[in-house]
């Protein structure tokens, strides 16, 4: 499957979305730690689950990422513009999806 992305992009896209990931996983740490103290449990609870969403999608990007899949949109099989990716690596859609899904 080709995405229309070349080495290069892709590698600087890999290295954003390790640089993410690793971002996520000290933050949930950080947000874990913060349990201990006097915070309001509802916000933290909130907090911790968008953290473990956001890694669980970095993930899952750079599993497609290896796999050849990645930069391909999950709406209608084209392949999303680099500079989409570049802006929001986590993208799964094309703008054209995006809009459709967001409309829905």
């Amino acid at each position: 499957m080709t995405t229309g992305l070349s080495s290069v992009q892709l590698q600087t896209l890999r290295e954003e979305l390790e640089d993410h990931l690793r971002w996520r996983v000290a933050q949930l740490a950080d947000l874990k730690a913060a349990s201990d103290g006097d915070v309001d449990l509802r916000d933290l609870l909130a907090s911790v689950a968008a953290a473990d969403h956001a890694i669980a999608e970095a993930r899952e990007c750079l599993d497609r990422l290896a796999e050849g899949s990645y930069g391909t949109c999950g709406g209608c099989g084209a392949s999303i513009p680099f500079e989409r990716l570049k802006v929001r690596p986590l993208a799964r859609y094309c703008m054209t999806c995006q809009r459709r899904r967001e409309a829905a």
